[in-house]
């Protein structure tokens, strides 16, 4: 099992993936381009400790020796010599590439490169490097201490080596595993839940029922936990947006084209839990 794993990105799922990590006895680095979102990453972490150590989920000791195995950086290299790098910045090629390219320069042959993308085909990020053999996707949900799954994402030229390196680590930190064989954009799951936050939204949009009642439906009908538009303003109406806007950009597939009211939400700042309001006001 690999036992040094670097996290590239401080916010609510790389913190949330050093977390599990530093819980299951990984040293673990987490970097991020400021001071300021690694303090807020770390203190997220002491607080989610601390909220299991008060529900009996956790020993106190237990969650100070966590901590201890996390260390923050802003500079990139500190990946050098990990076992396992998982990137989990924000959702746009570009700077995943410019990621994916240094740490395929400064990490050695046997290091698992792994994203933590929602969307954006493996493929496409490990072209940016020299050795896209060892880069996977794992995808973990939010939040992901809570959370049981993880997708793993074979690229068009990830090894049998990698994936089950990555199976490993997933594991390993309590995950269940599906694999996903071929590399579509959206994987499995944000194309199943993309393609119903899409109708749901459309429903909504067109005035067919209110939000609370398609909520209400899909939580009575069908069993769900939480509703499609409930769910997309805890994950974030401009994160399931990028997620939709990037499935459609590369399947031209009408069913995940964003409906216009997702954008005018986002250029209102209506982003859902995290601002306050998005289909509920919070």
């Amino acid at each position: 099992m690999a036992k040094k794993l670097a996290v590239v990105g401080a916010g609510l799922m790389g913190s949330g993936i050093a977390q599990v990590a530093a819980q299951a006895g990984y040293e673990v680095v987490l970097r991020d381009v400021t001071d300021e979102a690694l303090a807020r990453g770390t203190d997220g972490i002491k607080a989610s400790y601390d909220r299991f150590v008060a529900k009996g989920k956790l020993e106190a000791a237990d969650a100070e020796a966590a901590l201890a195995r996390i260390s923050t950086t802003t500079d990139l290299d500190a990946a050098a010599d990990a076992d396992l790098v998982v990137e989990a910045v924000f959702e746009k090629i570009e700077v995943k590439q410019e990621i994916f390219r240094t740490l395929d320069r400064i990490t050695g042959p046997g290091t698992v490169l792994a994203s933590n993308t929602s969307a954006i085909p493996i493929t496409k990020i490990a072209a940016a490097t020299e050795h896209p053999e060892r880069v996977v996707g794992t995808h973990f949900f939010s939040p992901v201490p809570m959370m049981q799954l993880c997708e793993l994402v074979r690229g068009y030229k990830t090894s049998d080596d990698t994936l089950a390196r990555a199976r490993e680590f997933a594991e390993s930190v309590g995950k269940t595993c599906i694999v996903v064989n071929r590399d579509v954009a959206g994987f499995v799951t944000t194309r199943l839940i993309s393609a119903f936050v899409v109708e749901a939204v459309k429903l909504y949009e067109s005035g067919v029922a209110s939000a609370e009642d398609i909520d209400v439906a899909c939580k009575l009908g069908f069993g769900h936990a939480m509703g499609p538009l409930a769910t997309t303003d805890l994950t974030g109406v401009d994160i399931l947006l990028h997620a939709t806007g990037n499935i459609y950009a590369e399947s031209q597939d009408e069913k995940f084209a964003p409906p216009e009211i997702m954008r005018r939400m986002v250029d209102a700042g209506d982003l859902g839990r995290k601002s306050g309001q998005g289909f509920y006001p919070y």
